[in-house]
């Protein structure tokens, strides 16, 4: 099984991912638009092939049309999650917490005043799924439902794992703190948890080996 090198490029307060092996990568998350040029210019130094969303807040997603058209390629993300590029409140975000209702309450504006593009050229991707077809075969799409309904996490090989906004390292690494349905975001901790250890990828703060 292959060994992939990730990249983390931060926008602000998001992080999204190269995951590399040789010349060829993948793009996992977009961030924002503020920061375009900057994600634009580290998959430069890349054979790009394809862009994961983990799902398509706009902290992850608004830049996923603009680079998927720059390097003329498609971008997958879940179906279930495909109705909040015409309306983010067609899936509620709660939070739990103190560091929660401070992010919720920081991001609420900007969730619902930023029109996130969806791309053209995209697919669908559930659980399962390898990138084989994109040379990637050690990578293969995890449900991780709860942060929003299609939510997906990214398996690459047998030590990392990339979680997207289903686990977040705010302060210290544990389950999301925002969530349209919490029931689903503890599923999904645990499911997780039983991967066995990996390193954690986030969306949100610096990579840990446990959370």
């Amino acid at each position: 099984m292959k060994k992939y090198e990730i990249t983390r490029i931060q926008g602000g307060t998001d992080n999204c991912y190269i995951v590399s092996s040789g010349k060829d990568a993948i793009l996992v998350d977009t961030a924002g638009g503020a920061h375009l040029s900057k994600v634009i210019e580290a998959c430069s130094k890349h054979n790009m092939k394809l862009i994961v969303l983990t799902h398509p807040h706009f902290d992850h997603a608004e830049n996923a049309k603009a680079i998927s058209d720059h390097f003329h390629i498609p971008v997958a993300y879940h179906e279930a999650d495909d109705q909040i590029f015409d309306n983010y409140d067609s899936q509620p975000l709660l939070s739990y917490g103190l560091v929660g209702f401070v992010v919720l309450k920081l991001s609420l504006k900007q969730l619902r005043g930023t029109k996130v593009a969806r791309p053209e050229n995209r697919f669908f991707v559930k659980e399962g799924d390898t990138l084989a077809d994109y040379g990637f075969p050690d990578i293969k799409i995890v449900e991780l439902p709860g942060h929003t309904k299609g939510s997906i996490g990214l398996l690459a090989g047998e030590d990392s794992i990339l979680v997207g906004d289903a686990l977040d390292n705010w302060i210290r690494p544990g389950m999301g703190h925002l969530y349209c349905d919490l029931k689903e975001q503890k599923r999904t901790a645990e499911k997780i948890r039983s991967l066995g250890p990996r390193k954690i990828y986030y969306g949100h703060g610096k990579p840990t080996d446990t959370f």
